[in-house]
């Protein structure tokens, strides 16, 4: 949908068709508009569209998940210029520092807090290599075997009821992170 004709809808469907507010459209048009002078300012081709038809792409496709073949047609464009300019707004706000998303810690402490389950840091213990040489091993099993140095314990308990929700156990180099998410 063009830009023009979404200014008509109010807030409550301007937010419906964006996914976001229209003082927050107005951020990021603001933000767009002074990196797009900063890039012509050396001279180029004119764009074939408005800055604010370019973010209403972007936002289409980040809301609906249509293929940058769809989209482009819509503007007018061809595949590759629609996936250049939605790559251009992504890279520009995103740069910008005004609109950031919580990273995976943040979001994984919220999703424990909502369900009132408190996590216990992981622990790292020290694993017993094997003391036969690496070309018997190759020999006896036809390939390198790893030896993982470290084995990762995490507790996951529940707040209220003081029980233990699940463990998980893992070798040292999976991530903190993952495993949580591995072994609910």
């Amino acid at each position: 949908m063009r830009y023009s004709d979404a200014l008509e809808y109010d807030d409550a469907r301007f937010r419906r068709l964006t996914g976001i507010k229209k003082s927050t459209f107005q951020e990021m048009l603001l933000i767009l508009t002074e990196a797009h002078r900063r890039k012509k300012a050396k001279g180029g081709r004119p764009n074939k569209l408005q800055i604010p038809e370019m973010l209403m792409m972007a936002l289409e496709y980040l809301r609906e998940y249509r293929t940058y073949f769809h989209i482009g047609a819509g503007y007018g464009l061809s595949e590759s210029n629609a996936y250049e300019t939605i790559r251009w707004v992504e890279d520009t706000l995103i740069r910008s520092g005004a609109f950031t998303l919580p990273g995976k810690k943040a979001e994984k402490k919220r999703w424990f807090a909502k369900r009132g389950i408190l996590e216990l840091s992981l622990s790292t213990r020290p694993r017993r290599r094997w003391s036969v040489p690496k070309k018997a091993k190759t020999a006896l099993f036809g390939q390198k075997e790893a030896a993982y140095h470290t084995i990762k314990a995490q507790v996951v308990v529940d707040k209220q009821s003081r029980r233990i929700v699940c463990t998980a156990f893992d070798v040292g180099r999976c991530h903190d992170f993952r495993q949580g998410f591995i072994h609910p």
